[in-house]
């Protein structure tokens, strides 16, 4: 017998057949013996639902309000889903985060877990109850409710997971685990059985949109695996666990890719001790997020300074640094707000050369030219325009054989 936390997202609960669905897996699971705690998002659609209800009403919410508002949506499903498992003479209860006692700070619309009690869960779960809990949402000191981030229900899994010591997370979705590169654009993307939590958090942060990142540095800190599954299909999916744990090693795991980015570039900076704090300090004091950052000086004693912020905050940004061009007395402020990030993760980049010319030789032979490159111990980023993005995809993929069989490091095409 195990303890498992189940977590389903949207498109899982989409309607009333899904939710039926979804009510036969979690009997299975119960029926093989399991204990079984249910995390669920709202039904496909409908925060954006809500969220569209709330902009056309008025453009400036009041935080608070604006997360009792779009809360609502998993309360919704939780009762749904205990309802059919119910009507199936499966006893199930629901609990909205608040109710279960998921505190958080009081940061609205991104909130931080801070404490999950778990009294609640392990009085229904020893009186035989499938305990059902709302995603995405919790309560701070004040009593008032939070909201987690969009994909915050793979969060609130995890957080009660670790708080029960459970003894796996799995993360029900629409795709059969993690895969080399998103298979709707690449449909030779290849499933990953095994990815470490330092690749998946790579993979999250650059665009990959399977796991919240934040449930990753959640799982990995309380070393919680987390199995990525499919509502619609049998299998046993991804496994991300500690990279000590991964049986065959590989030296690229997958590709990771965003299309909503920007470029901003002051040049002909004069050149002088301290602006680029400057420079980043104006634009993170208006809570813009910068990238990827580059920098290059010339002979005649000015630099040119370059970053990449997400599309969405690029005309804040692009005034900011429009006013600071003035001040520094730059020459000129270009952009290019139609830019992509495509990234190559792995962890046995830490020990294998060869991997950014690989990488850089397949985009040069189609044609494709890099305006930014960033590197960790495990990643290779680069910035490219956006119409190049599903041919640099589909380049780099071949150039790694990634549609193969996974390679173990020992056994790669370098040696």
């Amino acid at each position: 017998m195990a303890l498992i936390v189940q977590k389903y997202g949207g498109s899982s609960v989409g309607n009333l057949d899904r939710i039926h669905h979804v009510a036969e897996k979690v009997i299975k699971a119960k029926l093989e013996g399991h204990h079984v705690i249910v995390v669920v998002s709202a039904m496909y659609g409908e925060t954006d639902r809500l969220i569209g209800l709330a902009n056309a009403l008025t453009q400036n919410h009041d935080p608070r309000e604006y997360d009792v508002l779009i809360s609502s949506g998993e309360q919704v499903s939780m009762a749904l889903l205990s309802m059919a498992l119910n009507a199936k003479n499966c006893p199930a209860r629901s609990f909205t985060g608040p109710q279960i006692g998921i505190y958080t700070d009081s940061i609205h619309t991104k909130a931080r877990i801070l404490e999950v009690k778990t009294d609640i869960i392990q009085r229904e779960l020893q009186q035989g109850r499938i305990v059902i809990v709302a995603g995405f949402q919790g309560v701070n000191e004040y009593g008032d409710i939070t909201t987690l981030g969009r994909g915050g229900s793979d969060t609130t899994a995890v957080a009660i997971a670790a708080a029960v010591k459970a003894d796996e997370c799995q993360i029900y979705t629409d795709v059969d685990g993690v895969y080399t590169t998103d298979p709707h654009m690449l449909p030779e993307a290849r499933l990953i059985p095994q990815i470490s939590f330092e690749e998946m958090l790579e993979m999250s942060s650059l665009g990959a949109k399977v796991l919240q990142m934040r449930s990753v540095e959640l799982a990995s800190k309380h070393n919680m695996p987390i199995r990525v599954l499919s509502t619609f299909s049998d299998g046993s999916g991804t496994l991300v666990t500690f990279e000590d744990k991964i049986m065959h090693k590989r030296l690229v795991s997958g590709i990771a890719f965003s299309r909503e980015e920007a470029i901003i570039s002051l040049s002909g900076i004069p050149r002088r001790i301290g602006v680029e704090g400057l420079i980043l300090g104006k634009v993170s004091q208006a809570n813009i997020e910068i990238d990827m950052i580059a920098q290059n000086a010339s002979l005649e004693g000015k630099s040119d300074f370059t970053f990449t912020v997400q599309r969405r905050e690029y005309p804040k940004a692009l005034k900011i640094i429009e006013e600071l061009a003035a001040e520094l007395g730059a020459v000129t402020v270009k952009t290019n707000s139609k830019v992509a990030k495509l990234s190559l993760v792995g962890i046995g980049m830490r020990s294998h050369t060869g991997v950014a010319s690989t990488m850089f030789k397949a985009l040069g032979t189609e044609g494709i030219n890099i305006q930014m490159i960033t590197t960790s111990e495990i990643k290779i980023s680069v910035v490219l325009d956006e119409d190049h993005l599903e041919k640099g995809v589909r380049a780099v993929h071949q150039a790694f054989e990634l549609d193969k069989p996974h390679q173990t490091v020992e056994q790669s095409f370098f040696e």
